[in-house]
Parts: structure tokens; sequence; C-alpha cells
């Protein structure tokens, strides 16, 4: 992802926000026609953050008079077969899946366009909906998906039983088997593949497996063979983020690659989140409109309120990850801002891994690796 040819970084999106240059946005300004909306709304998002129903979902209806009807799911596979089953149903509206998901949706027909002039474009920090972020979101002609929140994948790790340090940590030490440790498995595939691409271990270049079929089978052939010889040290897979914090309360992980809010939500634990030395695993999250949407405007009041500087912020926090909003970060509780300051030191920043774009073929394959990796 780029923003002018220059690598988009979590430090390139402070800096172009009100925080980066010292200035306090001003509240996103809700349109008269969403103040006076009524109706509700068909979501379905991510399970594990009660934030959500809590206080997002109730300051967006206090905002424009909408009611959000919320569906929550663990994972994106489950999203995607309820967007099918949708198709025929309607029961659903806008869902939250990941930008390097678009293209395999758009693919099986699930999605239509968002109406860009009854969003707010403006609104969104540079680089997340313009520049390379903009040519994976827009197929055809049609913006397909629209910012809500982005973070990372890195290693949440026991202070006292795994200690580390960056520059120390890599994500090699997933596949230590003296470590117990805790993966979902298309991503501990994916970091034994980058790991090895680290030393020179593999024939090709491991990016070059997204390209085409030949390759990834390849590339991930030699990944797969590698996992399984220490697999014997995973404790759990996990799916979604109520299973990954379980993997460290109940089954005794001391090591994972999760997501950043399980490393926030296990800080009181004694436990830390690190970019492990190779760089940590980045995301874009998104909202997509279902071809079958009842609710298209709505849909669009809600999108837009996601994007001012309180609906980003809101939604960040609930995720503890990062607003897509202008703004967003100057709402935000300093506690997440100096989280990702310790998580991310020197220049981890710039190693960021942003997860390529994943084409219908490839999460099919994808998928077939993990399972064989998970029941091997």
């Amino acid at each position: 992802m780029t923003i002018l040819n220059k690598p988009l970084t979590r430090r390139t999106i402070l800096k172009s926000t009100a925080i980066g240059a010292g200035v306090l946005a001003a509240p996103g300004i809700i349109s008269s026609s969403a103040l006076a909306s009524s109706g509700e709304l068909n979501f379905t998002g991510w399970a594990g953050y009660p934030g959500m129903t809590e206080k997002v979902f109730p300051a967006f209806e206090k905002a424009t008079g909408i009611k959000v009807n919320f569906t929550e799911q663990p994972d994106q596979d489950t999203m995607f077969a309820q967007a099918k089953i949708s198709l025929e149903t309607g029961t659903s509206d806008v869902i939250e899946p990941t930008l390097d998901r678009v293209s395999a949706w758009n693919a099986n027909g699930l999605l239509q366009g968002w109406d860009t002039s009854k969003l707010a474009m403006d609104n969104y920090a540079p680089g997340l909906a313009d520049g390379s972020a903009d040519e994976l979101a827009t197929i055809d002609g049609q913006k397909l998906i629209v910012p809500s929140v982005w973070g990372t994948e890195a290693l949440v790790y026991s202070k006292e039983d795994f200690p580390t340090e960056y520059g120390k940590a890599s994500l090699g030490d997933l596949f230590n088997p003296d470590n117990m440790v805790t993966v979902r498995g298309h991503s501990a595939l994916a970091a034994m593949g980058r790991w090895l691409d680290a030393q020179g271990k593999l024939p090709k270049p491991w990016i070059d497996g997204y390209k085409d079929e030949a390759t990834m089978v390849e590339l991930w052939d030699i990944a797969l063979a590698e996992a399984i010889k220490v697999k014997s040290n995973i404790v759990q897979f996990w799916n979604g983020e109520n299973d990954a914090q379980a993997a460290f309360r109940t089954n005794g992980a001391v090591l994972g690659l999760c997501w950043d809010s399980t490393g926030f939500n296990m800080a009181k634990e004694g436990f830390g989140y690190l970019a492990p030395a190779e760089g940590a695993f980045a995301w874009n999250q998104g909202l997509v409109l279902l071809k079958s949407a009842k609710n298209v405007e709505q849909a669009h009041e809600f999108a837009k309120w996601v994007s001012t500087a309180e609906g980003s912020a809101l939604w960040a926090t609930a995720f503890s990850a990062n607003p897509v909003g202008k703004g967003g970060i100057d709402l935000m509780d300093p506690a997440v801002a100096e989280f990702y300051k310790s998580s991310f030191p020197g220049d981890a920043v710039s190693k960021m891994y942003w997860w390529p774009s994943q084409a219908a073929w490839f999460l099919a394959k994808r998928g077939e690796y993990a399972d064989k990796y998970k029941a091997a």
C-alpha cells in the first residue's frame, strides 16, 4: 500500500491526522438527512468485541436514529457463508471483511458498489481510502469497500515465561519446539514462509505465491512441510478473539501470533505485544455493501459515520486498533497510543507486512493448506 509511491505505515497515517499535525480536528459533520433518518440496519461483524454493542452502536443510533441489528461471527469464513445465504434471504446489509478479501467476495457476486457521493471520502486519513488501497477496493469502477479500522498481527508473549525484546523476537520463535504456542492455521504457514524467505531458504520470494497458483503451491508446500515438523508445540489453533485469549489463559500458551487486540486485552495479565524482527502482519478492515442489502440508505449513513473522528475512534477503541478517520486518534484512550508505541519501537513500523490481495483461488488453496496443517 502506498501514499504517493511511499510505503503506507502507521507512522505515515498518524502524521497525516490531526495529532500528527498538532491540530485538534473538528468533529465529523452528520448530514441533516442522517439526523432525520429512521429505520434499521442489519450488520454482520466480528465476535468478541463487547464495545461494539456497549458504545459504538448506541452512539451511531443517537447520531442518526438508525438502529443496528448486530450478528456476530468469529471469522471471515463464516461471514462469507452468511453473505452467500443473504443473497437469498436479505438478512444482512453490511459486513466487515478485510481489504484483501474483497476480490474474492466480488468474484462470488456478493457485493454492490458504494455510492461515494453519499459518503464523506475526505474524512479518511490519507492512504486508507486512496492510493493503492483504493486500487484494491475499486473493481470495475465500483468502490466495493470503505475502511473501518486497521491493525496488526504480531507476537503476544508472556513477560514471565517468554521474556523477549524487539530485534530478538522472531517469527522463528513460533516454530521452536521449546515454546508453547497458539496460532491460526493460515497465518502460521505465512509466518513460516516469511521466516524461510528471510533466511534465503525459498526458491522464490514468498510474496510471489500470491500471484499465481503454481507458484503458491510450490512455496506453500515447503512452508507446510516445515511447519508440520515442529507442530508439537502448538497448544491451540485460534480462529477469533475469544479462543485466542483462551489459549493463554487456559491452555498454557506463552507465545502466539495474534491480533493486536489480543495483545492489548492480555496486557493486564502479564503479556506483551511486539513486532517480530521480520515485521508484523498488517491488515485493513472495512465495510462492504451486499448486493442483497435492503437498507441501502441506512448503510451509507453507517459507513459515513464510521469515517468521522468520533465514529472511527469508537470503532478503533472497540477493537483496540487504529482509527481510520482524521482526528480519530485524538479521541482515543492514551493507553492505546502507548500500547502501539511499545509494540512497534525503532524501525518496526517501516517493516510492517501488509496482507496482499487474495483472490478466490488463493483463499481456497490457503484453506486446504491450513486444514492439512491442523490435521497433521
